[in-house]
């Protein structure tokens, strides 16, 4: 049962998004609504829009949020992992956890629900997510960017698919942990790391 949070004095805008996490992480993206974050917060259902002029503002203050949450997990990972290989490895499977966990990965960072060009906050924690994504990628390819964004398609397509089948209940129904299927998405991901590799450096 979900329990009514009282709000009292301090940001409003931030016990929202909170909320707001709070729901999609519950429900999914379909779950969030402005009169649902308002009830749960303990506000007016008038006081969001102090704050958030519609849905898809909310909605998108979200998403920002998750991004940098995500980005802060990819850091982490990337920090204990040696080499860009490694490094791609390690954000697939904290990509797996973070969305088990949250249930806000690129589907919401990146939801056609919101127009990006209107939120800078969002396009700007986006755009420091495939950064940081980026540089191990064009080290793996040795600088082809026509390589490094194909790498990237399928080793993020491969940690989304992972987290995904997760959440749905077809991994763990066969008894697989969160913390199995990252591992495995985190193997998956250094497969395509390495045949990148392999293809960025012929000779070998």
């Amino acid at each position: 049962m979900t329990v009514r949070r009282r709000y009292h004095h301090g940001d409003l805008r931030d016990a929202l998004v909170e909320t707001a996490l709070e729901l999609i992480a519950e429900g999914g993206a379909a779950a969030l609504s402005v009169a649902e974050a308002a009830r749960r917060t303990g506000v007016s259902s008038a006081a969001p829009y102090r704050h958030f002029p519609n849905r898809e503002s909310l909605f998108a203050a979200a998403a920002e949020r998750s991004a940098l949450a995500l980005a802060d997990a990819f850091e982490k990972a990337m920090a204990r992992a040696e080499g860009p290989v490694e490094e791609l490895a390690a954000t697939a499977a904290a990509y797996v956890k973070f969305v088990v966990k949250r249930r806000a990965g690129f589907d919401v960072i990146f939801s056609e629900e919101i127009d990006a060009r209107k939120e800078q906050g969002l396009a700007a924690a986006g755009r420091r997510l495939m950064d940081m994504m980026l540089e191990p990628a064009l080290g793996i390819t040795r600088g082809d960017g026509t390589a490094a964004l194909a790498l990237l398609e399928h080793h993020f397509a491969a940690a989304h698919g992972y987290a995904t089948l997760y959440q749905v209940g077809l991994l763990n129904r066969r008894g697989r942990s969160a913390d199995m299927v990252a591992a495995e998405a985190a193997r998956v991901s250094r497969t395509l790391a390495e045949a990148a590799a392999r293809a960025a450096h012929p000779e070998r």
